[in-house]
């Protein structure tokens, strides 16, 4: 099934940084996590709450098309249930949630709300621990407004005693299980952050690799590598074209009773067909945000 948004590239903000976040209105991501885990020291969690307060609710608009994140402290911190009570009225289009390890996780979330959360809003997990890789399937399933996974690779790779290197091989089978559970799902897959952001040339590896396991996108940690993400990401000339053909012969063989095309001594069958008119539609979304 075709995605109805563009998660091609996801650009992790410090909430704590009022010059990032101001910058971020005019970068070319299509998404923003207004960041109060990771990325705020202890000293500025509160702080960063209360400047995300701000921006969610006078600058909203100011982000254009893209997607606004919420990510929270976990709710077994002494900042969880202040950031999670907080992204629940502000309203952004996703409240990504930490250190979901099962199903069960998403209540002792819900459990800190006095009234429940608009159904509007997605909740998003992050996957993260070996335990959620364990438990995926269930995770999944948990609450009806889940829209999406987040790979936290840095912290998988750290509580699985492994290394980020020499192409993620010790992850691969981490990578691939979750892309494939949040397809059986019909759910967006993000992949984690490439942290040498100066390295492009690898970043360019990373997201090829990523592309190539089926995730929607990748999450960043700085602007400077939206443009290759969103490159690798977007249909190439080559795919375009050749969803171009596979449609139009099917629809050509389809009219002369055939269930069945050739494009260049390829069979083309309805299976093709379904991926390549999700790739034109990509291409839809492309361009209406360049409008």
């Amino acid at each position: 099934m075709a995605t109805a948004e563009l998660y091609r590239s996801i650009l992790y903000m410090p909430g704590s940084n009022e010059r990032a976040l101001e910058k971020a209105k005019g970068l070319e991501c299509d998404g923003v996590i207004f960041d109060l885990e990771d990325a705020v020291t202890p000293d500025k969690k509160d702080h960063a709450r209360n400047l995300v307060r701000d921006f969610v609710s006078s600058n909203k608009y100011a982000y254009g098309t893209k997607k606004i994140f919420i990510r929270v402290n976990a709710w077994d911190t002494s900042w969880g249930k202040d950031d999670f009570c907080f992204a629940s009225q502000a309203e952004p289009d996703v409240i990504l949630l930490p250190k979901i390890n099962t199903g069960k996780d998403f209540k002792k979330y819900f459990g800190m709300l006095s009234e429940p959360i608009n159904p509007k809003i997605q909740i998003w997990a992050m996957v993260e621990t070996p335990s959620a890789i364990i438990n995926l399937n269930e995770i999944a399933g948990a609450t009806e407004n889940l829209g999406g996974f987040v790979l936290g690779t840095n912290d998988l790779a750290k509580d699985l005693n492994v290394t980020n290197k020499n192409s993620r091989q010790a992850l691969v089978t981490a990578l691939s299980m979750t892309n494939m559970v949040a397809k059986a799902n019909n759910i967006v897959c993000l992949d984690g952050v490439y942290n040498a952001f100066k390295d492009i040339d690898g970043l360019r590896l990373e997201c090829e690799q990523g592309k190539s396991f089926g995730f929607d996108g990748k999450t960043l940690i700085h602007p400077c590598q939206i443009d290759t993400t969103n490159s690798i990401f977007s249909p190439s000339e080559q795919d375009i074209e050749t969803a171009k053909s596979y449609v139009e012969a099917f629809l050509t063989a389809q009219n002369s009773g055939s269930g069945v095309a050739v494009v260049n001594g390829k069979i083309v069958e309805n299976l093709h067909v379904e991926m390549a008119k999700n790739i034109l539609h990509k291409v839809e979304l492309i361009e209406k945000k360049k409008m």
